[in-house]
C-alpha cells in the first residue's frame, strides 16, 4: 500500500474535522496536525473559538516560544493576580466579585477563592487545583504574593495574611496586617506586593487607596520612627517595608493607578500605570526614589486636563504633567490598554533578547511583552517593544499578571473577557492560565536544601522570587556560615551582575560580616553594582554621608544621580557639600539628574541656593545647567534669577514658557509679584504674549488692589481687546468695568468663536438681568447677533435666555427663529429643544429654525428622540409593471423569474 503523504493527510483531516463540526460536532484544533492553523482557526464558530482546548491557536507566540495551557475554567475563573511558589505551582487569585453592581451578584453566594494550581508530570499542564482559601470576606482581592506556607492577599480595604499551619495547602490560620485602605471593589486599591533584593516587601495602591493603618488601626511608623501623615502624599503611592511589615517607606507618588511595582536584583523600581482612559497615556516608569510622578497638579491637584503655562504638546505626555519642574519623566507612554501585572526577567530559559528585561502584561491591549531598556543620561530609555504573546486572533485575551517560574518560564494569567476597563465584565465563566517557554521544555523544578549554605546560595540565583525569598532569609540564618559562599558568588566575574550583587545584599543583612565585598562593590566597574552598594549601605547605616562621598566624583551620571536621591532629608554639612559637588558636574540637558538633584535637596533650598550661587558666580541663568537648576529651585531666593531667565530675550518665547510655569511653584509673595511685574516691562517683538503671561501668574489681589498692577492690566487689556489674549485676561480678572467692551464684542463677533467666548464671560459675569436689560434696547439685527453669542454656552442662563426668546411672541419672528436655532448649539440646549417639542410649544418657522438648529446632534439618545420630529424623506413610487399582452411574452417573463 502506498504511503499516505503526511501534510495532505492533515489536510484531509482538518477539512473532516471542519465538515463534522458543521453538522454539530465540536471542533479542535489541537487535535488537528495542520500546517495553517491561522487559516484553520478562521474557520471554527464564535463559540468553537471561546473553548479553552482552542485558546492557545487563538494567541500569536513569539518565535522560538511555546505556549501551552497551564490551567483553564472550570477550574479556574477570572484571574485577576498570580504568583509561582518555590515548588513551581501557580497560586491564582480570582475575582469573580468584581463590581456586583455593574456585573451582577455571585450565583454561589461565596467569597473569592485562592487557588493552587500544581503540575505534578512536568507537562506544562496543572493536574492539581486546590482551594487555599475561599470565604466571602475575599472580595474581588487585586494581588497576592506568595512566600512558602504563607500569603499576603491585597484587597482594600485590608491586607490579610494567611498562613497553612500544617502543610495541607489550606489557610488554618487569617491575619490582617493593613487596613483602612480606600478603593474597596476598585481596580485602583491596594494592589500585590513583591519581594525586593534587599529582604523588604514592596507593594503600591491606586488614586483611591488614600491611606492605611497597621491591623490594630495604629497609625503607621516611617524608617525614623514618626508617624506617616498620609494627607502629605498624592494619588498612586507605592511602598517599602520591612519583612514583619514595620518601617514603611513612601517610596514615590504621584501615580494613578500603579498595577504592580517590580524590582530588579539591583534595587531598581519599575512600574506601569494606567491612564484616564481614552488618552493614549498608560506609561511604564522607572520609580525614581522619593518621586513626584505627576498626575495632579503639585501645588493645586488639578487635573491634566485644565489649562497651563507650558503644556505639553502631545496629550500622553500632558496627562502625567511632563513639562512641570519637580516631575520624573516617564520611561515611555504604551498608548491606551490596561497594564497590570509586571516582572523583571532574570532568568535564562527564554531567548536572550528577553533576559533582564521589564515584562508586562497588558489587559487592554491584548498582549505580554518585553521592553527593553538601555541608560539614558541619569535615567532610562526604552528601545522598543519585543512581543511575547498576543491575543492578535482572540480579542478576548485579556493577560493580567506575568510571573517567572523557577524553571525560568513565564506563567500568564488571562482573565478572558470580551471587554476590559469601565468596571465590567460579560463572561464570568471563564479564565486561563498560560506558560510560555521554549518548544519541548519540560516543567522541572530545581530543588534546593536550603538548610546547607551552600544549597541556600545556590537557590539564591533563581529567577523566581518566591525561591529567592526562601533563600534569603535561609542565608540570612545561616549568617557567617553563608558568607564565604556569598562572597564567592558576588566575586565571580563569568556570570551576571545581576546574580552577584543579589549576595552583595545578603551579606549587606549578616551582622558582624566581613565589609571587604562592600569595599570592592564601591570600586567595581560595573555601574549598578556601585548603585546596588550605596543602596545597600542607605539601609544599614543611619548616616551613610561618608559612604555618598566616596562615589560624588563618579563617572557615570546614574551613580552621581543615586548619590543625590540618597542625601534626601539630610541636613548635615558634608550632605550639602555633596549636593555642591553633584550640581558642578551638572552640565545640563539631563531631566533625570535635575529631578534627582531637586530630590536631594527638598527642603533644603533655603540652604542650598546661596551655597550654590556663591560657587556658580553672577549669572547662572546663562548656562544650560544654571536655567535647569534656577527653574526647579524651590526657594524665594531663586525669584530674581527666574525673572532673568523669562525675560531673557535671546532665546525663544516658547523656550522661557517653563520659567513662566516655574512662577505657580510659589505662593503668593512680594518677591513673586515684583519679579512679574519687572517681566512687564521688557521690550521685545514678544512683549504682548510675555505680559500677558505675565499677568496671568500675578496673584489677582495685587494686580487689582495696587495702581501699578491695575495700570498694567489696563494696558494690555487696551492693546489686546477683540483677541484670545483679550479674553485670558478677562477670565482671569472679571473687571465690571470691561462689562461694555465685552457686550461690544459679542455683537461685533458672534460669527467668531472669540465673540462667542465674549458672550459667554459677559453672561457669566455681568449676569442675566445687565444681559435682558441690554437685549431690550438693542434692534432686530442686533438681538440676534447678542443672542449667538450665547448658542455654545450651555449654561442655565444661556438656555433660559434663548428659550425665552423663541417662545415670545412679542419679539420679531427674525429673532424668535434665531433664538430656536441657537438653542441646539449644545449638549443641554439639545435637551432644551426635545422638551419644547414634546410640549408642542413650537411651530411654524420657528420649530423649523429648532430643527435645523439640532440636526447634526452627536449623541445617538437624542438623535432617536428627536427622529420623530423631522419630515420623512419622500418614498420613490415604483411603477407598476406592465401586464405581458401575449403567451410568448408571458414565457419570457416566467424565464426571467426562474
Amino acid at each position: 500500500m502506498k504511503q499516505l503523504n503526511f501534510k495532505r493527510f492533515a489536510l484531509l483531516l482538518a477539512a473532516n474535522s471542519f465538515f463534522l463540526s458543521s453538522y454539530g460536532f465540536c471542533q479542535d484544533i489541537d487535535s488537528v496536525a495542520v500546517t495553517n492553523p491561522d487559516s484553520i482557526y478562521a474557520t471554527l464558530s464564535e463559540p468553537e473559538k471561546r473553548f479553552s482546548r482552542n485558546a492557545v491557536a487563538g494567541l500569536k507566540v513569539a518565535d522560538g516560544l511555546e505556549a501551552t495551557l497551564f490551567a483553564s475554567e472550570p477550574n479556574v475563573v477570572n484571574p485577576i493576580n498570580i504568583d509561582v511558589d518555590h515548588r513551581g505551582r501557580v497560586w491564582v487569585c480570582e475575582a469573580y466579585n468584581y463590581r456586583p453592581a455593574v456585573n451582577g451578584r455571585s450565583e454561589l453566594g461565596q467569597g473569592d477563592r485562592i487557588l493552587i494550581l500544581e503540575d505534578k508530570d512536568g507537562d506544562g499542564k496543572a493536574d492539581v487545583t486546590k482551594v487555599f482559601y475561599q470565604g466571602p470576606e475575599i472580595n474581588a482581592p487585586l494581588g497576592i504574593w506568595v512566600m512558602g506556607n504563607k500569603a499576603i492577599v491585597s484587597q482594600s480595604p485590608y491586607v490579610w495574611l494567611f498562613t497553612d499551619t500544617n502543610g495541607d495547602d489550606k489557610a488554618d490560620k487569617k491575619e490582617i496586617l493593613f487596613k483602612g485602605i480606600g478603593g474597596t471593589q476598585s481596580d485602583a486599591g491596594i494592589h500585590a506586593f513583591v519581594f525586593g533584593p534587599d529582604g523588604k516587601f514592596y507593594f503600591n495602591y491606586g488614586n483611591a487607596g488614600k491611606q492605611l493603618v497597621d491591623g490594630q488601626d495604629r497609625p503607621l511608623l516611617d524608617k525614623y520612627e514618626r508617624p506617616i501623615d498620609f494627607r502629605q502624599y498624592k494619588q498612586g503611592v507605592v511602598f517599602r517595608c520591612e519583612q514583619d511589615f514595620t518601617k514603611v517607606e513612601i517610596m514615590a507618588e504621584n501615580f494613578r493607578n500603579g498595577f504592580e511595582v517590580a524590582v530588579d536584583s539591583y534595587g531598581t523600581m519599575w512600574q506601569s500605570d494606567q491612564e484616564e482612559p481614552g488618552n493614549g497615556g498608560d506609561r511604564v516608569s522607572y520609580v525614581m526614589e522619593s518621586g513626584n510622578f505627576g498626575y495632579v497638579d503639585e501645588m493645586t491637584g488639578a487635573s491634566w486636563r485644565l489649562n497651563r503655562t507650558n503644556v505639553e504638546d502631545e496629550v500622553p505626555r500632558r496627562h502625567w504633567h511632563q513639562n512641570d519642574p519637580g516631575v520624573v519623566p516617564d520611561l515611555l507612554e504604551t498608548g491606551s490598554g490596561f497594564p497590570m501585572g509586571m516582572t523583571i526577567y532574570e532568568g535564562d530559559l527564554l531567548p536572550r533578547k528577553y533576559w533582564d528585561q521589564i515584562i508586562l502584561a497588558d489587559a487592554g491591549q491584548h498582549y505580554v511583552s518585553g521592553f527593553p531598556v538601555e541608560n539614558d543620561g541619569a535615567g532610562y530609555k526604552s528601545t522598543g517593544v519585543i512581543p511575547i504573546i498576543e491575543g492578535t486572533k482572540d480579542k478576548w485575551f485579556r493577560p493580567t499578571d506575568v510571573c517567572v517560574a523557577p524553571d525560568g518560564s513565564l506563567i500568564v494569567s488571562d482573565w478572558y473577557d470580551p471587554v476590559i476597563g469601565s468596571n465590567q465584565m460579560k463572561d464570568r465563566s471563564r479564565g486561563r492560565i498560560f506558560r510560555i517557554a521554549p518548544p519541548g521544555t519540560p516543567y522541572k523544578i530545581p530543588v534546593f536544601d536550603l538548610s546547607i549554605p551552600e544549597q541556600a546560595v545556590k537557590a539564591l540565583q533563581s529567577p523566581n522570587l518566591s525561591m529567592r525569598y526562601m533563600a534569603w532569609n535561609a542565608c540570612v540564618k545561616h549568617g557567617w556560615n553563608a558568607e564565604p559562599f556569598l562572597e564567592e558568588l558576588f566575586n565571580q566575574y563569568n556570570i551576571s551582575p545581576r546574580l552577584r550583587v543579589r549576595a552583595l545584599w545578603v551579606l549587606n543583612r549578616i551582622e558582624g560580616f566581613n565589609y571587604r565585598s562592600l569595599d570592592i562593590a564601591f570600586r567595581h566597574i560595573n555601574p549598578n553594582i556601585r548603585i546596588a552598594a550605596l543602596r545597600a549601605v542607605r539601609q544599614r547605616n543611619s548616616d551613610p554621608t561618608e559612604y555618598i562621598k566616596r562615589l560624588t566624583a563618579d563617572p557615570d551620571p546614574q551613580v552621581r544621580r543615586e548619590c543625590a536621591l540618597a542625601i534626601n532629608h539630610n541636613h548635615t554639612y558634608e550632605a550639602l557639600d555633596v549636593w555642591l559637588q553633584l550640581a558642578k558636574q551638572y552640565k545640563g540637558k539631563d531631566r533625570w539628574s535635575v529631578e534627582a538633584l531637586s530630590i536631594g535637596a527638598y527642603d533644603q533650598w533655603e540652604r542650598i541656593f546661596p551655597a550654590w550661587l556663591e560657587r556658580t558666580g553672577s549669572k547662572p541663568w546663562l548656562t544650560d545647567s544654571g536655567k535647569d537648576i534656577i527653574w526647579l529651585a524651590r526657594t524665594r531666593q531663586a525669584i530674581p534669577y527666574l525673572e532673568a531667565a523669562a525675560a531673557d530675550t535671546s532665546v525663544s518665547f516658547k523656550t522661557r514658557l517653563r520659567y513662566f510655569r516655574a512662577f505657580d511653584f510659589f505662593r503668593a509673595g512680594y518677591e513673586k509679584s515684583q519679579a512679574l511685574l519687572n517681566v512687564l516691562s521688557v521690550n521685545s517683538s514678544d512683549r504682548i504674549e510675555v505680559s500677558k503671561l505675565a499677568l496671568l501668574h500675578l496673584d489677582k489681589s495685587f494686580v487689582t488692589n495696587s495702581q501699578q498692577g491695575r495700570t498694567a492690566l489696563n494696558k494690555l487689556l487696551d492693546e489686546t481687546y477683540g483677541t484670545e489674549h483679550y479674553i485670558d485676561l478677562m477670565t482671569r480678572y472679571e473687571l465690571e468695568s470691561e462689562n461694555d467692551r465685552l457686550l461690544k464684542m459679542a455683537l461685533d463677533k458672534s460669527d467668531e468663536v472669540v465673540g462667542r467666548d465674549a458672550g459667554a464671560l459677559l453672561l457669566e459675569q455681568a449676569g442675566i438681568s445687565y444681559v435682558t436689560d441690554k437685549l431690550a434696547g438693542l434692534n432686530e439685527a442686533k438681538k440676534s447677533a447678542l443672542l449667538a453669542s450665547f448658542q455654545t454656552v450651555g449654561s442655565s442662563e444661556s438656555i433660559y435666555l434663548l428659550r425665552t426668546f423663541a417662545l415670545d411672541n412679542n419679539e420679531p419672528v427674525s429673532v424668535r427663529r434665531n433664538a430656536a436655532k441657537y438653542l441646539g448649539g449644545s449638549w443641554p440646549g439639545e435637551e432644551a429643544v426635545v422638551k419644547l417639542l414634546r410640549e408642542d410649544r413650537l411651530d411654524g418657522a420657528v420649530k423649523e429654525a429648532a430643527l435645523e438648529g439640532v440636526k447634526n446632534a452627536f449623541r445617538e439618545e437624542i438623535k432617536a428622540q428627536l427622529a420623530p420630529y423631522f419630515p420623512k424623506p419622500k418614498e420613490e413610487v415604483k411603477e407598476a409593471p406592465t401586464a405581458p399582452k401575449s403567451k410568448k411574452e408571458r414565457r419570457r417573463r416566467r424565464r426571467d423569474r426562474d
